[in-house]
């Protein structure tokens, strides 16, 4: 227990932690369920290349989001930069896409040599909308990427009115929206297709890996072969563009018994939610972003914000928590709209998101975070705030 300025790691003190406390889901399926399914392939002298895993995950996959068609590859960095080549309209230049968002968003849009026009978000939900996405529409525009946020999911349903209104394509990036829903159904089946991560920090852990979930057949197809060198028969490649982008066997048994956990999985996230929710509430200026419990959830992601009553800065805060071994991590910050870039991209006034990249964190959660270590970390944050001067003192002699 720490009590005064005194303990904390960051002055000399012991750290809370042995081991670091993540932020990553990190789930580890039942080792005999992995062996089970790695052993199909091993008997089949498959690894790769379309193998039986692969399609089983596939088919798996396209049922847990309902979907006419899944395809798998072997991130989710590259499921994402495929689709968004196959589904930007030709000739066009822009792609409409949120500011608030993964660090890499706008560089995969550049690799496609499109210019990333980033829109601003709904404080309410820290997503880009229908209103602040049909500003940036244009003639140039290619696309409209829609990102969904790491806790709840922005207005599918309205973002696909909107494309639909201005003939643009829609692709959905649900990376942290694997279990969830929206009030007209499944996230995966909406707008031209949707992309997921398989990494070990996701829902789904496949070590690593991704996969694109849509009812466009022509799409699919395409994808499948995009994925694989292009190559449509041996040495025909109908594809350009096409790389080895493969999801291999040993990924998707990982995946398939993360699957079979996925239900256990939410129960155990959500037992840490409420955890959280109950050690928050009495302290001061941290608020527990809620999820929207009216819909299915996976719990996943914990995410607080530091409103103006909490006494010390992010950055501090962040400090003090990493030297106690609680590699808790701002909130998509800063902005990509905020970055140096080397490319062509159009950012016009984004306030809400200039506000909002300042103001959350995520603590840890995950596989490797038990309920001792969230009453620990929350009586952390509480004595933060009770010694909030002696700790600013502190920093000022650092």
């Amino acid at each position: 227990m720490k009590n005064t300025a005194t303990d904390l790691a960051l002055f000399g003190g012991d750290s809370l932690f042995a081991t670091p406390k993540s932020t990553s889901n990190l789930v580890r399926p039942d080792i005999e369920n992995f062996l089970a399914y790695s052993k199909q392939f091993y008997r089949q002298r498959q690894y790769t290349n379309n193998g039986p895993l692969v399609q089983q995950l596939e088919k798996r996959l396209a049922t847990l989001h309902q979907t006419d068609y899944c395809v798998t590859f072997c991130s989710g960095f590259w499921a994402l930069a495929l689709a968004i080549s196959a589904m930007a309209r030709k000739g066009k230049s822009e792609i409409v896409m949120p500011s608030l968002t993964y660090r890499r968003m706008a560089d995969i849009a550049a690799w496609n040599r499109l210019s990333p026009h980033f829109c601003d978000i709904d404080p309410a939900s820290l997503a880009m909308s229908a209103a602040t996405a049909e500003t940036c529409i244009n003639d140039k525009t290619a696309l409209m990427l829609c990102v969904h946020p790491i806790v709840n999911c922005c207005d599918a349903e309205e973002l696909c009115t909107l494309a639909r209104h201005h003939d643009i394509p829609v692709l959905f990036d649900a990376v942290e929206s694997v279990y969830e829903t929206v009030p007209e159904g499944k996230v995966g089946q909406f707008g031209d297709a949707e992309i997921f991560s398989l990494h070990a920090s996701k829902l789904i852990n496949g070590f690593e890996g991704g996969y694109v979930t849509t009812n466009n057949r022509q799409l699919a197809e395409h994808l499948s072969l995009a994925r694989g060198f292009g190559f449509k028969q041996a040495d025909n490649i109908t594809v350009p563009g096409g790389m080895n982008a493969k999801l291999n066997e040993v990924h998707a048994a990982m995946a398939l018994s993360s699957l079979d956990d996925l239900e256990d999985q939410v129960i155990r996230n959500r037992e840490r939610y409420r955890l959280y929710q109950t050690m928050l509430q009495p302290i001061s200026g941290l608020q527990l972003l809620a999820f929207d419990e009216n819909q299915h959830t996976s719990y996943k992601n914990i995410v607080v914000r530091l409103c103006t009553s909490w006494p010390l800065t992010r950055a501090d805060t962040l400090r003090i928590l990493h030297a106690e071994k609680i590699v808790a991590r701002p909130y998509y910050s800063p902005a990509l709209h905020q970055k140096d870039m080397a490319y062509p991209h159009i950012a016009a006034d984004l306030p809400e998101t200039d506000q909002m990249a300042e103001q959350f964190l995520l603590l840890p959660c995950g596989h490797h975070v038990n309920d001792h270590d969230i009453r620990q970390i929350t009586a952390l944050l509480a004595m933060m705030l009770q010694q909030a001067p002696a700790i600013r003192r502190k920093l000022e002699s650092l």
